[in-house]
Order: C-alpha cells, then structure tokens, then sequence
C-alpha cells in the first residue's frame, strides 16, 4: 500500500505512529467492496447479483464503508510492521480515525515495541552469600510451633487470659440515648487483635457465665473514622473459655509429628530442614543480587503492557477483589516491574549464551522426578504434559543454567 507514516513518538519502547492512507486508494477500495455488495446482495426489482453498483454504492453506503475502514486499517498495519520492522510487544492500538468523504484515512498507531538487549557487562560483579545461622533456639521455635498446630483447646472454670478462646455476647446501643440490643455472639481469641483492648480487657474481668456493662472508648486509629475516640456503653457476656493445651515435649510427640523414634531425631530433622532452607534463601538472594547487578549495568526499558499483566496474573492469583483492584495495582507496580525485568534478563543471557532448556534435559528432569517417585517415566511425562506443567520445568531448568552461567563468571564469597 502507498501509505504514509509519520512518527509522532520516539521514547523508550513506546511508539506513536501516524498513519495516512491516500484518497485513491480509498476510493479503488470502496469501489471493489462496492462490486462483492452488488454480486451477493438483494434488492427489489432486480436479480440476485444485477443490482446497478450505484444503487448499492447509495443503499447500503454505511456498511461499505465501515467494511472500507475495517479492510484499509489491518492492510495499514500489516504495511506499517513490514515496512518499519517492528517486534510489538502487544496489541497496538488505533486512535484518532479520520475517514471523511472525499479525504484520505488517516489514523494514530500506538505501540510498544520488544527492547533490544545489549549484555555488554555480565562479569566482575562481587556478591556475598549470607545464610542465616541455624541455633538451637529456632530449632526449639520451631518445634514449638509444631506442638502448637498439635494443641486442643481444653474448656476452663476462670477468667480468660490473654490467647485464650472465648465465647461472648457483646452489646452497644445504636446511638444516643438508645436502649441496649440483646446482642451479637461472637467467638475471639484475646490478644489477636480480633476486638478492640477496652472489649478485652471488660472480658478478661468475667467468668463464665457473667455479665458486665461499663463505658468503653474506641481506639483513635479505630478503622470507622467516624467511631475513631467516641465512648459507648458496652455490655458483655461470658460464656464460655476455652485455653490451648500442648502435648507434652518427649518421644510421643515426636512419634505424632512424624516418623521420628525419639525427640532428638525429630530435632535433628528439624535442624535439616531449617539449614536446607537457610541455603536455598541464601542461593536465592545471591541470584537475585547478581541479576540486579547485571541490569543495573545493561539498562532497558520494560513494556508497560507486560507489568500490567503480570499486575493482571497477580491479582487473579491472590483474588483481589474489585474495589481493591485500582489500590493494588498502584503498591504493586514496582514489584511487578522488577519480576518482569527479571524474567526479560534471564531470557536475554539465555539466548544470548545459548542456554535454554532443550527437550533432552526436560527428558532428564522428567526421568528424576520417575526416579522419586518409583515410576515410569513416560507416565510422569504424560501426567506433567496433562497438567500443563512442560513449559515451567523448562523454564527452571534454563533459570539453572543462567544463575550457574552468572555464578562462575562472577566472585560469590561466603560471609564469614
């Protein structure tokens, strides 16, 4: 096509084109989409298909010419990304259509493009690889928590005290000069932040089967700005307290927890598994630092259209609701830009050095996993094939080899 394109903006990845379709070519397209009108439609008094052109030109004039711009707008930009060369990195969008009779189309092209790469440094980064000590307290924190998913609560005869659960009515009266309701049930765990101090500390002055009223004043940073430091009558009842009973620390909890013989062996396994994960959190930083390091000193820019939808992914993810949505996105932002740099960085030094996941080490991997798990490997595949799941051991398998490419190109010392 015969098209003229003026370039309205230059920056980053961001493209601003204007684009100018000629009147004859408008018009040799109106009268060819004119002509396909004439061969399929009906008009009365005429055959099928001998109709005069001009009488379908003027019948049906409107829907020629949305079908002209249609036509004239995708043949535009097909000639517009042939003829600048253009890898869009989304949908672009068409804005500012001028289609007046007798004038050329002219439209407005807006569109991200892919950023080109240049990995000019990747070495002679320094990073410090920190693993957070594993110490016989958090190996007993840890434990603790486990007897704390293992507790019961046990109901006791006594004023509750703090991570107690309790069973209560509360009242308050409407307004001013109101009487006090019956009351509204509800189940709490003091000291969880689930009513407000005054409400707990009135309960904590109950036994079971009490009822006390007294003035109660809200917090001045109460979530209802309009309740934030006002006072109100608040009448409770105590029905029941349940307290948190833990089993005892020997070998029969450690036999509960797992297949432990004694509790030094569950404290041995505990001690692993927190050194495990104190490496791979170390590893994991060390990868993050070195990448962070390499796009500070190969700088480009990031399509605005990939953070919002890794923005978009996230928020299905977490189920963000609607009216959160517009809040989340703004706090989100930076993060969103960063994982999507990260992913674009990994992509580049893979491609770049040639180490992306060939199907030989999916292969691989796939026979691991079989091995793991007493299988065969085929029924791996085919479960992991089913599951959707390919494409994300592929891209662990090349996230691997870029950190293990970037790790010996690059000094990592160990703290300490």
């Amino acid at each position: 096509m015969d098209i003229q394109i003026t370039t309205k903006k230059n920056e980053g990845v961001e493209r601003l084109l204007e684009v100018s379709v000629p009147l004859a070519t408008v018009q040799a397209e109106e009268e060819k989409t004119a002509r396909h009108y004439a061969t399929s439609v009906r008009l009365p008094g005429f055959r099928p298909g001998k109709a005069p052109a001009a009488m379908v030109k003027k019948r049906f004039k409107d829907a020629i010419r949305q079908q002209v711009l249609e036509t004239l707008v995708q043949e535009a930009f097909k000639e517009v990304m042939e003829r600048e060369k253009l890898d869009v990195a989304a949908q672009p969008h068409v804005h500012d259509v001028k289609f007046t009779e007798g004038e050329p189309l002219t439209f407005e092209l807006h569109l991200e493009v892919k950023p080109t790469i240049e990995l000019k440094k990747t070495d002679g980064f320094r990073v410090t690889r920190t693993a957070k000590a594993v110490t016989d307290e958090t190996v007993a924190e840890q434990i603790e928590t486990l007897r704390d998913q293992k507790a019961t609560w046990m109901p006791v005869e006594e004023q509750p005290r703090e991570a107690d659960m309790v069973k209560v009515t509360l009242a308050t009266p409407d307004g001013d000069g109101a009487d006090m309701p019956e009351g509204r049930p509800y189940d709490l765990v003091l000291g969880g932040g689930q009513a407000i101090a005054g409400v707990e500390e009135l309960v904590m002055e109950l036994t079971p089967g009490e009822t006390k009223e007294r003035v109660v004043k809200w917090p001045d940073d109460f979530p209802d700005e309009s309740q934030r430091g006002t006072s109100k009558n608040v009448r409770v009842t105590l029905h029941e307290v349940k307290r948190k009973s833990a089993p005892a620390l020997d070998d029969a909890f450690a036999r509960e927890v797992g297949d432990f013989d004694s509790l030094d062996a569950l404290r041995t396994a505990v001690r692993t598994d927190l050194d495990d994960h104190s490496r791979r959190d170390a590893d994991a930083l060390v990868r993050q630092t070195l990448l962070d390091l390499v796009a500070e000193a190969n700088p480009f820019d990031v399509p605005p259209s990939w953070v919002t939808r890794m923005i978009d992914a996230y928020m299905q993810a977490y189920q963000i609701p609607e009216d959160q949505r517009q809040t989340f996105s703004v706090e989100f932002a930076a993060v969103a830009e960063k994982q999507v740099r990260r992913d674009m960085l990994i992509d580049a030094i893979a491609e770049q050095e040639k180490l992306t996941a060939t199907e030989a080490d999916v292969d691989d991997r796939v026979a691991k996993v079989a091995e793991q798990r007493n299988t065969d490997p085929g029924q791996v595949y085919t479960s992991l094939q089913k599951a959707g799941r390919l494409p994300e051991i592929e891209r662990s398998i090349t996230e691997e080899k870029v950190f293990e490419w970037l790790t010996a190109r690059n000094e990592v010392s160990n703290a300490g």
